[in-house]
């Protein structure tokens, strides 16, 4: 019996994969060697370490399978034959030995979790993957993991993550090593057979569902653009590849401006990500585009202390990023304004809050109809931009400093741009997917988006 279905965005996302789009979140984890002469696994030890405690989490012992009723509907089934050998794998770097500290291990790292993230996830198995990357040697090491969108949204990643380091695993009495590890049990879905003031309240809540959805509706229709004139890069075709790249940001940096401009820490990043692009372009030998590009701005309608497992939970809002505007406090303050228009029309309003319709069709409509909103994606924005937070303790993995840690978000069809950060160890952590044909130089993107932060700090009164 399955043990839950699939919420319908959930189910939204499965169906939404292709094997030219995969829908897999990701992070990369770079890990420094173990402190001292033998008090750490390093990359070639912690493999062991790694199985033992994602095979402990019992989400990660599930995988998706139809069923007959609701019809179109599938279920999370723990599977009998898991074995979390296929799902963690060492890969070696032929270059990053022992001692290479600098920045040949994580370009060597992140051209291969480029190619690793083009993979979808097998499907017949529970929809995860965990690569251990490093050399041969004591040097770093880094760990990708690949996440099924429908196993989990941005937070919900985060805390399933998190299970695999040590102070989390302390905490929860998850294994330190390769002992074997007791199988998850099925638990079967409540009945609940609610009485006449549940049935009238369900009523009401459906109808405000439905006015809600046709106003999401609308605004998307407005929204859309038939002929989008973007950069020639952020519209080409899907060539399949994928390109990896990362950036590290000053935090303090950024909030020292956020301080003087005003606004949230995020507006900031969205204005760098807009003036990344515009020295990107130039730096090209692009014409700046007819018009802005957008951004999707996923927000998350997770409550606090909300149960992990109640299916993704996103909203989101579209947002111009003023790459036309050379002034970069210009820039800023026109990203601010936006976003507190975006706010004060709440997370539920607007044609960003795509996602919310999930949940008012039919599941047998995401299977059919899945293909044909991926397609209408490229109508609505340009490029997703995303914040994923992460926990502010320092964190290690058998012994091992966690360095940096870099999300990664899926590629929508028609997309070639996905832009995630986070902030950990006084740095804003960027990770850039990009389709690897239509952007071959990605990198010069990542080292834009520190050039836009020193510009920032540089137009800032002196003190």
């Amino acid at each position: 019996m399955g043990t839950e279905l699939l919420a319908p965005l959930d189910l939204a996302f499965w169906h939404l994969e292709s094997d030219a789009h995969p829908m897999h979140l990701g992070a990369l984890a770079v890990f420094s060697p173990a402190p001292g002469p033998g008090h750490g696994a390093g990359a070639d030890g912690v493999l062991e370490l790694l199985g033992a405690r994602a095979a402990a989490i019992p989400r990660l012992r599930m995988r998706v399978r139809d069923v007959l009723l609701p019809v179109g509907g599938a279920a999370w089934f723990v599977d009998k034959d898991f074995d979390v050998r296929r799902h963690v794998e060492r890969v070696r770097l032929a270059g990053a030995e022992s001692g290479d500290e600098g920045g040949a291990f994580m370009a060597a790292a992140t051209r291969l979790a480029g190619e690793l993230m083009e993979r979808p996830l097998e499907r017949g198995l529970p929809p995860w993957q965990m690569y251990v990357i490093g050399g041969s040697g004591g040097g770093p090491f880094a760990v990708l993991v690949k996440l099924h969108h429908a196993l989990a949204d941005g937070m919900r990643a985060v805390a399933i993550g998190a299970g695999i380091f040590d102070e989390i695993a302390s905490a929860t009495g998850r294994p330190h090593g390769g002992a074997p590890v007791r199988r998850a049990r099925a638990v079967p879905p409540r009945s609940w057979m609610p009485g006449p003031r549940q049935v009238a309240g369900l009523a009401l809540g459906r109808i405000e569902d439905l006015g809600r959805a046709f106003g999401v509706g609308a605004s998307m229709v407005r929204a859309s653009r038939l002929d989008p004139r973007g950069a020639p890069a952020l519209t080409a075709s899907s060539s399949g590849t994928r390109r990896l790249a990362t950036a590290d940001l000053d935090l303090d940096a950024v909030r020292r401006v956020r301080r003087v401009a005003g606004g949230t820490t995020n507006d900031v990043l969205l204005a760098v990500v807009a003036g990344a692009l515009r020295r990107w372009m130039r730096e090209r030998g692009e014409s700046l585009p007819e018009e802005d590009p957008r951004a999707l701005v996923p927000v998350s309608r997770r409550r606090p202390g909300q149960a992990a497992a109640t299916g993704n939970r996103l909203s989101g809002y579209l947002l111009g990023l003023p790459v036309r505007e050379p002034d970069p406090w210009r820039r800023l303050h026109g990203v601010r304004a936006a976003m507190d228009r975006n706010k004060a029309a709440g997370p539920l309003k607007g044609a960003g809050a795509v996602a919310v319709l999930a949940d008012q069709l039919p599941l047998l409509a995401h299977r059919f109809g899945a293909p044909l909103a991926g397609n209408a994606a490229r109508m609505l924005f340009d490029v997703l931009v995303t914040s994923v937070p992460l926990p502010r303790s320092e964190l290690s993995l058998g012994g091992c400093p966690l360095r940096a840690v870099y999300p990664m978000a899926p590629l929508a069809r028609g997309q070639s741009l996905a832009v995630a950060l986070s902030t950990y160890g006084g740095r804003v952590r960027v990770g850039l997917v990009a389709d690897g044909k239509a952007l071959p130089d990605l990198d010069r993107l990542a080292r834009c988006a520190d050039e836009e932060v020193a510009e920032l700090l540089a137009l800032l009164p002196r003190e």
